[in-house]
């Protein structure tokens, strides 16, 4: 099957954290007590995309290995239907997702980059690989982004979810951009 073919059966999407929402840098600066805490730096462009899928009724969430509350906040701002942090171990977590989604497995695509996603990718329909992934989980992909993850791979899986399912045009309309 095609990436078009793929794409356009995409009922949610799914992704790990660092590396594909973020660059994977993880930034520790001190709260004002003094203690360090963690935060990330996300790409604006992603988070608009990642609405337009919630307008169009395409789910999405994020499985991360760290638990972070800048992730929290930014799955909130980005309308994510959900949130799991601190599993490394994610065909669980895929799995509760999936009876709660009420979707099949080829309905799913999921954004990776590193070895804990590759597992996942084996159960979905589409899977995905960052331009920063690892060349193994890349060799696992049907689809490999141009983008690296902090910088618009994101935004680049949602406008080819969006290509392929023939909802680009909407987006388009909505912001009055001539598309002819």
């Amino acid at each position: 099957m095609d990436t078009q073919a793929r794409a356009s059966q995409i009922k949610l999407l799914l992704m790990d954290v660092d590396g594909v929402l973020t660059d994977g840098h993880l930034y520790n600066v001190p709260d004002p007590e003094g203690k360090m805490v963690e935060t990330k730096g996300f790409d604006s462009q992603d988070g608009i995309g990642l609405q337009w899928l919630s307008w169009k009724g395409i789910k999405t969430g994020v499985i991360s290995g760290r638990l972070s509350p800048a992730t929290e906040e930014r799955a909130r701002q980005c309308k994510m239907s959900y949130v799991y942090q601190g599993h490394i171990e994610k065909i669980p977590i895929l799995e509760e997702i999936l009876a709660d989604a009420r979707v099949t497995r080829e309905e799913v695509a999921y954004i990776g980059d590193d070895f804990t996603d590759i597992v996942i990718m084996h159960r979905v329909g589409f899977a995905i690989a960052t331009a920063n992934a690892r060349p193994e989980v890349k060799k696992e992909a049907h689809y490999v982004t141009q983008s690296v993850g902090g910088s618009g791979a994101v935004r680049e899986v949602v406008e080819l979810l969006l290509h392929a399912q023939g909802l680009w045009v909407e987006i388009l309309k909505h912001y009055e951009i001539d598309f002819s």
